[in-house]
């Protein structure tokens, strides 16, 4: 069954298409039971095999461990009619792809962007999780000024990555710090 303009995904009444990625596509849609509106995402059908599946449904689990307020909030990870979805917070404004076309942010919006953005992408890496799909088109600026990092959809989750997020915030290992010296004369 194709999501289309008034379909029902569970209590979701879609209402509108908001994008559509490689992956997907991305509705506005009402909940019924909460009486708000959020995003729902939807495979692709062709996009239906079971590692496809997979891949969404770990896109839906670490977005739901994250909790940052520069990333968009899960709601829900649902099955009907034999179609996967992600409910998601809405997320109102443009992506700053949308914003660039006007032209060059002034400086202390650039300054406000990347700092949510790094807080972002700080929480995402003290998760273990690499995003790896950052850009203009998966950054949305709200009108109030919140930044939100979207689209979690080929991020993977590497244990070994998250060490290295706090390198900044302490100082290197010993071995680390002779690496970085000046090489002895010979």
């Amino acid at each position: 069954m194709p999501v289309t303009r008034g379909s029902r995904l569970g209590p979701y009444e879609i209402l509108e298409p908001l994008g559509r990625g490689g992956m997907g596509e991305v509705f506005r849609a009402h909940d019924n039971r909460l009486r708000r509106d959020v995003a729902v995402k939807v495979l692709h059908p062709h996009l239906l095999d079971a590692d496809h599946i997979d891949r969404f449904q770990r896109e839906a689990r670490v977005l739901a461990v994250l909790g940052h307020p520069n990333v968009a909030t899960v709601h829900d990870l649902d099955e009907a009619d034999g179609i996967t979805f992600l409910v998601m917070e809405l997320v109102e404004g443009e992506t700053l792809a949308e914003r660039l076309v006007t032209g060059p942010l002034p400086i202390p919006e650039v300054l406000a962007v990347a700092r949510q953005v790094a807080a972002a992408l700080d929480a995402v890496h003290e998760k273990g999780i690499v995003h790896r799909d950052l850009k203009p088109a998966n950054i949305k600026l709200t009108p109030d000024g919140v930044v939100k990092v979207l689209d979690f959809g080929i991020a993977k989750t590497a244990p070994r990555f998250a060490p290295l997020c706090r390198i900044c915030r302490r100082p290197p290992p010993a071995r680390a710090k002779a690496s970085l010296s000046a090489p002895t004369p010979t």
